[in-house]
């Protein structure tokens, strides 16, 4: 499997190893990124850690919606690696998504409460997630999403 394939197919299987070169890419772009912010802001505001040039803006978001698919294809070859749906994705990804925004509801309207009980689940569903991509090993054998990428040829 290329790279191409690795971070934009949505079809197939891969093992976590795989999967955690994928997310080492992700880091490598991130870091990447961040260093470029930092001396981008600098140059647009003249000093210290100010916003961000409108070209770096641009730029950056360009990479996160490509790292956003990518995250996506990756996720699902994983969950099929594991005999799951991509539907799963809804769950590990979309569910601390909502969470993150009732939090900052919450925090609106003061509510302690709610907040440490959407901090409490978007951390539970983080663990089953990093356990569920990063850690357990995939179905042995073929499934219905393709051959077992550990098989030997």
């Amino acid at each position: 499997m290329n790279l191409g394939s690795l971070l934009f197919s949505f079809r197939g299987r891969i093992n976590r190893a795989r999967y955690w070169l994928a997310v080492l890419i992700y880091f490598i772009v991130g870091l990447i990124l961040g260093i470029i912010g930092l001396v981008s802001g600098q140059i647009a505001a003249g000093q210290g850690l100010a916003a961000q040039s409108p070209g770096f803006q641009v730029v950056n978001f360009a990479v996160d919606l490509v790292c956003l698919i990518s995250g996506l294809a990756v996720g699902t070859k994983r969950l099929h690696d594991r005999d799951m749906s991509a539907w799963w994705l809804l769950l590990f990804f979309g569910v601390p998504w909502l969470l993150g925004i009732m939090a900052g509801v919450a925090l609106a309207m003061q509510s302690r409460l709610s907040i440490a009980i959407c901090g409490v689940a978007a951390v539970v569903i983080g663990i089953w997630a990093f356990v569920e991509f990063g850690c357990l090993r995939g179905t042995n054998g073929p499934n219905v999403y393709g051959p077992d990428p550990l098989a030997k040829a």
